[in-house]
């Protein structure tokens, strides 16, 4: 699948956090994978343990890079000046990502037009609106691509993440018992969240 003209010509952007900061949201390109697993080697263990696929691996971020180049995958990432590399040295400004979020599509044809999204905040970044300011671009993404519903999948576990899908305006459609396992080999419940892009209304910039 082709990258719709409208969303290459869209990015790099900047938007203004609350709290006044300023981050860049461009497109993941594969010449980024250094930067992701930098990103995801700063993640908590317990981050790591629900995520899908091990973004600490090589090999996994080589995937994540192919299917972008196949156009099955679209990632935003959202970078930041590093603040600790400003207090102690404030001629520099270093940029790191501080999220990402990910738009990925079905190639079966009865699926085609649902799609799924996962976002990642470090940290460092959480609680100042950066998410729900790169999920909002990721619902214009997953628009242009002529999507009409996202899913959002995770474990019970992950309270704070289906918080912020909820926030969004998703809604829980399943709770498949046993369904995944995650890096300890341990079975957890898998919660299914989906979100109508038709109804997708301007709050979530908020």
């Amino acid at each position: 699948m082709a990258l719709p003209p409208e969303i290459a010509a869209r990015y790099p952007k900047e938007i203004k956090l609350p709290d006044g900061r300023i981050a860049t949201v461009r497109l993941m390109e594969p010449g980024d994978k250094q930067a992701i697993l930098q990103f995801a080697r700063s993640l908590p263990e317990d981050d790591l343990l629900f995520l899908r696929t091990d973004i600490t691996d090589p090999g996994v971020v080589d995937e994540w890079t192919k299917n972008l180049e196949q156009g099955s995958t679209i990632t935003l990432l959202a970078e930041m000046t590093n603040i600790e590399t400003v207090l102690s040295e404030p001629s520099v400004r270093i940029k790191e990502v501080a999220a990402y979020a990910s738009i990925h599509m079905s190639s079966v044809r009865w699926t085609r037009k649902t799609g799924e999204i996962r976002i990642n905040t470090a940290p460092t970044y959480r609680a100042i609106g950066l998410g729900r300011r790169l999920a909002a671009e990721a619902f214009e993404v997953a628009k242009s691509v002529g999507l009409r519903k996202i899913a959002a999948q995770m474990t019970p576990d992950q309270a704070g993440a289906r918080a912020v899908f909820e926030k969004l305006g998703f809604q829980v459609e399943a709770v498949l018992a046993d369904w995944v396992e995650d890096r300890r080999g341990q079975s957890r419940d898998l919660i299914m969240m989906t979100y109508d892009l038709h109804g997708f209304s301007d709050y979530v910039q908020a």
